[in-house]
């Protein structure tokens, strides 16, 4: 399994127990490639850091080892074309571009052409680059030269950064094709469309990818906007002008199931869709198998499903016969009708044997992988030779290095790779208000290498300003030889919201593969120096937080909410200052100050039981947050020591989400009953039992407390 550009531990769990699963009971060997050290790579039998943005060049020398070994398939060759092509590219390849150790790579080389069944896993490092379509062709080619694809236990695999992504490309949800894999640039498949839904028009040329729309926005191009379900202001690059070209648009409408999103907020139309968990209908993941998505909960209070508000909107329009759906299973079927003529075209996806399905059997559908037809049901491609080409053949497509868009220089020295922490979802709309969710990482935070902080002056719990040509943004300094010299990393999760100085997006360049319109949204350019605030804090409360300051992140929590605060300017009267941030106006209040070394704390409270608290310091505070966090609404005790007391041992940070178990819970397990595996402390615990994605981190504090007792 060589997982690129994937932290799979984090971002798909579910599938990584499945690989830890394969590896324990027939020793399945991992290979991760990324430039920067995740989860992913604490059960790795060989981790490839490279440089960011070098993938082409290291799989092009694996296609040229290929050759040079002759390890080519001869017989499968013949269902390919332009493999010659492809490896005189790959022989143009520099391998010293990656950055790579010489022994590292060929190790890598020796595991992959040695063993038959590969399965080499890609996620949003590689999709999200100025060459991502390339990175994708010099991967797949490896695979075809090799014959290594169409059978069990072999091939690439795209796992994405959406549930669902599959379905809706099936569906033609993108700018540039029809619906059912149907191409938008071919008039037979225009036509087709056409008559199908007795459509009166259809496009000729493919529409605008979402960089471009947006740049048409700012443009006055475009006046209608309509965004369903997604968050632009914060996810796209240069997020900032982003945010200035929807707010000058003259019409924006937007579904989600939240009105208070950054986008959201610049509607002039909010339509109240619902939520994952109260929909009804298909999804359809990357091994072609659709599932019946059925509702666990009602719609909230006005909220509709999205094809009925799309439906709704078209018999408004004037297509009440078009449009008349009563159900989801009305669509399915007409998606299964139009299936078949694409089936005939020679197009992959076919379900017109579903075309007839009728609302019984759709709502009692089982998992079905496609196509479905008369003919055949579900089964594996390509492991005949036939692909869907216009000759049948495959095509291995020559491809070079290009480094990323952006180039480092003096006043942007460092190479910035955003991406996702455990357990936050995009732009958080659908983990945000978990507390379970937000004790793991509660506040946005930059990645950065010792010598690159030394050099910086920066320290541990600093908060530093991160600044590109597009934007800047503050975040707090997380020092870690997880990634190496002159790189960085920031989640992409925080909004205007939860920590509006911490929007990445905003530093983000808008530069885009050529070929799939993804931006390049793991290798901008920035510069990073020390955020000098005057003062900073740390605020929990039993309700909503109103923070003004140059800085402050908010996280939910079982109590209520917590914050991290920092300001650049001199406050005068503190208490008058929390009550203000805490709406607090007549709660009892007890303090401690020290006027010499600047701090104060402030405990909020009524008939003995704790409202909120501040701490403030010069300098990041020092107090047991996870403890502090869940006293709103307990006794007020002695919540100003800023720690638990002697007599209760401290939990320290949330590492299982899943069961609320700390890090220095499982440390004092391990230490006390021996505890020696992660299965130890599942069945002790709990921890990693559930999603497990905990479960590197949990073996990684097993191998810290093997190595500190070892140097003891």
């Amino acid at each position: 399994m060589v997982l690129v550009g994937s932290n799979l531990a984090w971002c798909h769990p579910i599938l990584y127990q499945r690989v830890l699963a394969a590896r324990q009971k027939r020793g399945t060997k991992i290979v991760v490639v990324d430039p920067r050290r995740t989860a992913s790579c604490d059960s790795a039998d060989l981790h490839l850091p490279l440089v960011i943005g070098s993938d082409v060049a290291l799989f092009n020398h694996l296609l040229s080892e290929i050759d040079a070994r002759g390890e080519l398939d001869a017989n499968f060759s013949i269902y390919t074309n332009g493999l010659q092509d492809a490896i005189a590219a790959a022989q143009e390849s520099k391998l010293e571009v990656t950055g790579l150790d010489e022994h590292d790579v060929s190790r890598f080389c020796d595991m992959w052409i040695g063993t038959k069944k590969v399965v080499t896993i890609f996620s949003q490092g590689v999709n999200q680059s100025t060459s991502g379509a390339d990175k994708v062709s010099a991967i797949i080619n490896c695979h075809l030269a090799t014959g290594r694809i169409g059978n069990p236990g072999m091939g690439p695999l795209s796992v994405t950064g959406q549930p669902n992504a599959m379905g809706g490309r099936e569906v033609g949800g993108l700018a540039n094709m029809l619906a059912c894999h149907l191409d938008l640039e071919n008039a037979d498949h225009r036509m087709a469309v056409k008559e199908f839904w007795q459509s009166p028009q259809m496009p000729e040329a493919p529409g605008k990818k979402a960089v471009d729309l947006f740049r048409a926005v700012g443009d006055h191009q475009i006046k209608a906007l309509w965004i369903i379900h997604t968050n632009p202001v914060v996810s796209m690059p240069e997020a900032d002008a982003v945010r200035d070209a929807i707010a000058g648009c003259d019409f924006v409408a937007v579904s989600d199931i939240t009105g208070t999103t950054d986008t959201a907020r610049l509607a002039h139309v909010l339509l109240p869709a619902a939520g994952w968990g109260e929909k009804d209908g298909t999804v359809t993941n990357s091994d072609r198998m659709i599932s019946r998505q059925r509702p666990v909960l009602a719609p909230y209070g006005g909220s509709r499903a999205d094809w009925d508000i799309l439906a709704e909107v078209g018999r408004r329009m004037g297509w009440r016969d078009a449009f008349d759906y009563q159900a989801p299973g009305d669509i399915f079927r007409e998606h299964a009708a139009l299936s078949g003529i694409a089936g005939k075209f020679g197009r992959d996806f076919d379900i017109s044997g579903l075309a007839d399905i009728s609302t019984q059997h759709y709502d009692a559908m089982e998992p079905t992988r496609w196509p479905v037809t008369g003919q055949r049901q579900g089964g594996r491609f390509f492991a005949d030779g036939k692909f869907f080409h216009a000759d049948g053949a495959a095509k291995l497509i020559p491809v070079r290095h290009k480094a990323p868009a952006a180039k480092t220089e003096r006043r942007y020295p460092f190479r910035l790779n955003t991406g996702r922490v455990r357990d936050q979802w995009h732009t958080m709309t659908r983990t945000g208000l978990s507390p379970k969710l937000s004790a793991h990482l509660a506040e946005p935070y930059l990645d950065i290498h010792p010598e690159d902080a030394a050099r910086l002056g920066l320290r541990s719990a600093d908060l530093a300003e991160v600044k590109s040509p597009h934007g800047r943004a503050i975040l707090r300094v997380k020092i870690t030889s997880d990634v190496t010299p002159g790189q960085l990393f920031a989640p992409i999760h925080w909004t205007s919201e939860t920590a509006p100085s911490a929007r990445i997006d905003a530093v983000i360049a808008a530069e885009v593969d050529p070929v799939s319109g993804q931006p390049e949204s793991k290798a901008s350019v920035v510069s990073v120096t020390k955020f000098n605030a005057n003062w900073y804090g740390f605020a929990v409360s039993d309700r909503m937080l109103t923070p003004d300051c140059a800085y402050w992140a908010l996280a939910a929590t079982t109590s209520g909410y917590r914050a991290e605060l920092a300001g650049c300017g001199t406050v005068t009267n503190w208490e008058e200052r929390a009550r203000s941030l805490f709406g607090l106006t007549r709660a009892q209040v007890s303090s401690f100050a020290d006027e010499a070394k600047r701090i104060t704390r402030l405990a909020f409270h009524t008939e003995g039981r704790l409202l909120a608290a501040l701490f403030v310091a010069p300098e990041p505070v020092a107090v047991m947050r996870d403890y502090i966090a869940g006293r709103p609404g307990q006794e007020t005790g002695a919540i100003l020591l800023g720690r638990t007391p002697a007599d209760v041992p401290d939990p320290g940070p949330v590492l299982c989400s899943c069961f609320g178990v700390g890090i220095n819970t499982i440390a004092r397990a391990i230490e006390s009953k021996g505890l020696i595996s992660v299965e130890d402390v599942g069945n002790s615990l709990r921890a990693g039992t559930n999603c497990g994605s905990c479960k590197p981190e949990i073996a990684n504090l097993l191998n810290s407390l093997d190595q500190r007792h070892a140097a003891e």
